[in-house]
């Protein structure tokens, strides 16, 4: 009889997965996060051009040269970290990049602090990495934002990294200036790591982004092109970290899968080096989105502030269990909090990341749900 390993069996498959499986054909999937926009024109064409010319072949581990200085420009330019292309891995996706960097850092019962709500594979990679998992309740009172004394109550002498994510999955949470100041100074007290995740960098209402990197050589930062440019299928991201760090995550990306597609870095490329035009619309179009979920589920008698980042709402109802089955029987596909944490609880995640018209139907049906 097949036993899996401990490892195997901490983790659970994805809630979010579960719920996308689910799906009738006339149902309205709001569960994913990912955007319904397709990859801008000029970035499919530079594929096109690079699989005419034969690039499909492997590249060096850590990416290609040109790249990785795209990459560092853009650190200077607009996250005002100064990041040699070589501190830089080129990755599969930011999923990868978290992977690897919790597999190198994390010895078994190292404690890792996640935000709590907060995206569900962080739980599951400390898992994999045989460390323990301590959540960092954050608080509906401060829009979820973590903040320096929600860490400091966590610190023990076990502690080794914290995962930040600004702005947030689930809640659209953007951290303030002098919380990740903060929390920088503490992770320098402490000698701890801090693995910020930054893939919704971009997709900002309110508010500007602070990478941790900026105040703290203990930063490992991370960022992938799937939301931003709507490439998720490409499977492309990146992290960077001081030398010593970078190197061992090397190893692990080496031989995890070697290298990403040659052809998604050209993507990745045109992506950072192309017009970026398209990136405001659909910020644009995203915050237009936000705003008509809010104004519906306000209506409807479901009370919460706008968030201010991340294509996301997480309102609390009495029931969310309940009102997210009630949701799938009408059709709406949305996923309970409790999947992103304790302190998720009575709380449901809804995407916007779908059509204004989709969203509009959506609304439409949930307003018939009894609350």
């Amino acid at each position: 009889m097949f036993q899996p390993t401990r490892r195997c069996e901490s983790i659970q498959l994805s809630e979010i997965r579960k719920m996308f499986d689910i799906t009738a054909e006339d149902a309205i999937n709001l569960s994913l996060g990912e955007p319904d926009f397709d990859t801008p024109l000029h970035i499919r064409e530079a594929v096109k051009k690079a699989l005419d010319d034969g690039f499909t072949h492997y590249t060096a581990n850590k990416g290609i040269v040109e790249l990785r200085e795209a990459i560092s420009c853009k650190f200077k330019e607009e996250n005002k970290l100064e990041v040699d292309p070589e501190s830089i891995l080129v990755t599969v996706g930011a999923s990868q990049a978290l992977y690897i960097s919790l597999q190198a850092l994390v010895n078994k019962g190292d404690e890792v602090l996640i935000p709590d709500p907060g995206f569900l594979s962080y739980d599951a990679f400390v898992k994999l990495a045989e460390g323990k998992m301590v959540p960092v309740g954050l608080k509906e009172e401060n829009e979820f934002r973590m903040t320096p004394e929600d860490v400091l109550d966590k610190i023990t002498d076990k502690t080794k990294a914290l995962i930040l994510n600004s702005p947030s999955n689930p809640t659209g949470a953007v951290m303030q200036k002098e919380d990740i100041k903060g929390i920088a100074e503490i992770a320098e007290d402490h000698g701890i790591y801090l693995i910020s995740d930054e893939v919704y960098e971009h997709i900002l209402y309110e508010g500007k982004h602070y990478s941790p990197g900026r105040y703290t050589d203990n930063a490992i930062t991370i960022n992938a092109f799937s939301k931003t440019y709507a490439m998720t299928g490409f499977r492309i991201g990146y992290v960077t970290a001081k030398p010593e760090i970078a190197e061992e995550l090397l190893k692990v990306h080496q031989y995890n899968v070697a290298c990403a597609s040659s052809l998604s870095q050209i993507a990745g490329l045109e992506a950072l080096t192309g017009p970026q035009e398209c990136v405001g619309e659909m910020v644009a179009e995203f915050k237009r989105r936000r705003d008509l979920v809010v104004k519906r589920l306000n209506e409807m008698g479901i009370a919460f502030k706008a968030p201010k980042g991340a294509f996301y709402v997480f309102p609390r109802v009495q029931n969310s269990l309940e009102f997210v089955n009630k949701a799938v029987e009408k059709g709406v596909i949305i996923v309970n909090g409790s999947s992103f944490g304790k302190c998720g609880d009575n709380h449901f995640r809804l995407s916007y990341a779908s059509s204004y018209e989709n969203l509009e139907e959506a609304m439409n049906r949930l307003e018939t749900i009894e609350i």
